[in-house]
C-alpha cells in the first residue's frame, strides 16, 4: 500500500452536499482492477474513479489523461458525472491541458470536454437506441409512477449505454410529486412484463432558473432506487428534446430536487448540432488514500 492523492467532489452544483458525489483517486497506478473495485465498493457511492497516465495510443492523440471508472460491482466504459468531476478534479490538483480542450481517454475511447467559466461540460454520446416506446412500455411505465397515461404527453428511448426510457409528464409539479411503484417498475430490471432497464421522467418549468426537472428511476440493490443527478440521463433526454422540438437549444435542467439536492445541468446544443453537457464541481473532501 501507499498514500495516494484523494478528493471527494460534489458535481452539477456550486453548493457543496448538494449533488451528486464522486470519489476520485488521482494516482491509480499499479493498482489492479480488483483493487480498485474493492476500494470502490467500500465508498458506499454510486461511483469512484481512478486517473492514470494516458496509454502510447493516448498520448499520440493528445490524451489529457485516462480514467477508470467503477460503480458498486462492476466497471463502466463512460459515465457522465464521473467525467466532470474527475476532470474538475485533476485540474484542481495541477494538471495542464495539452490543447485549448480537455481529452480524457476511457473505456469508450476518448471524450473532449472544454471550460465554461467554472463549469465543464461533456460533449454527449451518440444515443444507441432512439424513437419511441412501445405502447405497452408506456403504459407499464405510467402504471409505475401513478399517473394516467394521457399525463405522458411524450416518450422516447434515450439509450445512450444505460438503456434509459425517457417519458415527459405535463408539469415540474407532476414529476416533483411522484411516488413510484417499486413492484412495479422492478419489472423493467428482471424482464416479467415490459421493457427492462431505467426510466428517466422530466417535466417543464413554468418560472424559475431552470426550464425542466428531472428524475431518474432504475432498479438498485435494494428495490428501486433514484439518482440524484444524472449526466447520461440528461445527455440523451437533450438528444431528444431539442432534436424532437420539446425543448431549445439551450436549457437548464434540474434533478435531485426529491432527495434535498439542488443539481443544475447545463445543456447547449452547438452550430455544429454537438450537444454539450454541463455543469459545476466542488471539492468537499481532499487528503490521502492508503491503496
Amino acid at each position: 500500500m501507499k498514500h495516494r492523492p484523494f478528493k471527494q467532489v460534489d458535481v452539477f452544483t456550486t453548493t457543496p452536499y448538494r449533488g451528486n458525489p464522486l470519489a476520485v483517486v488521482l494516482d491509480g497506478s499499479s493498482l489492479s482492477t480488483a483493487e480498485m473495485q474493492h476500494f470502490t465498493n467500500w465508498t458506499n457511492l454510486s461511483e469512484c474513479t481512478f486517473l492514470l497516465p494516458p496509454t502510447p495510443e493516448g498520448a499520440a492523440a493528445g490524451v489529457d489523461y485516462r480514467v477508470r471508472i467503477f460503480c458498486p460491482g462492476r466497471e463502466l466504459p463512460f459515465a457522465g458525472h464521473p467525467t466532470l468531476g474527475s476532470c474538475h478534479a485533476w485540474l484542481e490538483a495541477g494538471g495542464v491541458p495539452r490543447g485549448e480542450r480537455v481529452v480524457q481517454e476511457c473505456g469508450v475511447g476518448l471524450v473532449t470536454l472544454r471550460r465554461d467559466g467554472e463549469r465543464l461540460a461533456f460533449a454527449a454520446p451518440p444515443l444507441l437506441k432512439s424513437g419511441p416506446l412501445d405502447e405497452a412500455d408506456v403504459a407499464l411505465i405510467a402504471r409505475g409512477l401513478g399517473v394516467a397515461r394521457e399525463d405522458i404527453t411524450a416518450h422516447a428511448w434515450c439509450d445512450n449505454g444505460p438503456n434509459w426510457r425517457g417519458v415527459m409528464l405535463r408539469s415540474a409539479e407532476q414529476v416533483l410529486a411522484l411516488r413510484p411503484d417499486a413492484a412495479v417498475l422492478a419489472g423493467l430490471d428482471i424482464g416479467v412484463v415490459g421493457p427492462r432497464g431505467k426510466v428517466g421522467v422530466v417535466g417543464p418549468q413554468d418560472a424559475g432558473d431552470t426550464q425542466f426537472e428531472v428524475r431518474a428511476f432504475f432498479p438498485g440493490n435494494n428495490g428501486m432506487a433514484e439518482d440524484p443527478v444524472t449526466g447520461s440521463l440528461n445527455a440523451a433526454l437533450a438528444q431528444w428534446l431539442i432534436g424532437a422540438g420539446l425543448a431549445p437549444d439551450r436549457y437548464v435542467a434540474a434533478q435531485g430536487t426529491a432527495l434535498a439536492r439542488e443539481g443544475r445541468v447545463h445543456i447547449e446544443r452547438d452550430a455544429d448540432g454537438t450537444v454539450w453537457v454541463g455543469g459545476a464541481s466542488v471539492t468537499c473532501i481532499e487528503g490521502q488514500v492508503r491503496l
